[in-house]
């Protein structure tokens, strides 16, 4: 790729970060990882791929002004707009919006060229280890929800079954369940080695917040006349 043509497409990118926890940051991110990936893979368009990659989250304002919006969606769009604007070819920019408006991780719409899969891994790559349950953390913070949340007994919920959204709920629902999801052999030995340090952190706050809790609680009834 020409490299004035990358820092077009990059300053464009700047300009639409907005979100902390998806800054420009986690592009840089996940565009690196999949770099990584596309070495070992057939038959890639590495001039796809780091368009797509550096574009895929531009639709994230979008979505937190109104939630009902799919930033999968609104970035492909405004990147196809985008691209075409500069002189893509309709082809390679129709590609480029297909690989991002299959990005995000959802059952209905699957990535299906190589460079789709890989710009989906290298997303969710984002979203595993110790770095992924920060981004998380970060990202429920944002938005005001909690931590965990307490049933009406004091216990502390593990994210399984609640129903109120929370960290926990949030690393129960997808953290969790991200580790075999994975397109590319390249992703999984990834995530793999960063799985371990996730569930430790996530094990090792649940038994310090229950412990507080559970100790606290019947102290706290002690005092109590």
């Amino acid at each position: 790729m020409d490299k004035n043509l990358y820092k077009r497409i990059e300053r464009y990118m700047i300009e639409c970060m907005t979100d902390s926890a998806h800054d420009k940051e986690h592009v840089y991110r996940v565009l690196y990882v999949a770099l990584d990936m596309a070495k070992y893979e057939e038959c890639v368009d590495n001039d796809i791929l780091i368009t797509a990659s550096l574009l895929h989250d531009i639709g994230r304002k979008e979505q937190f002004l109104d939630p009902r919006v799919c930033h999968a969606l609104a970035g492909s769009q405004k990147a196809y707009d985008f691209l075409v604007s500069i002189g893509f070819a309709e082809e390679k920019a129709q590609h480029i919006k297909d690989c991002i408006s299959t990005h995000r991780y959802r059952a209905n719409d699957p990535p299906e060229s190589i460079e789709a899969k890989i710009l989906f891994d290298a997303d969710k790559i984002d979203a595993t280890g110790t770095l992924g349950i920060a981004r998380t953390i970060f990202y429920v913070g944002q938005i005001s929800e909690p931590l965990y949340t307490v049933d009406s007994d004091g216990n502390i919920l593990d994210g399984c079954n609640d129903k109120e959204p929370s960290f926990f709920h949030e690393y129960k629902f997808k953290l969790e369940n991200i580790y075999d999801k994975f397109y590319t052999k390249r992703a999984n030995q990834i995530a793999r080695e960063r799985q371990k340090s996730a569930v430790a952190f996530y094990n090792s706050m649940l038994r310090e917040v229950d412990d507080s809790y559970k100790n606290g609680l019947l102290l706290l009834k002690e005092h109590l006349k």
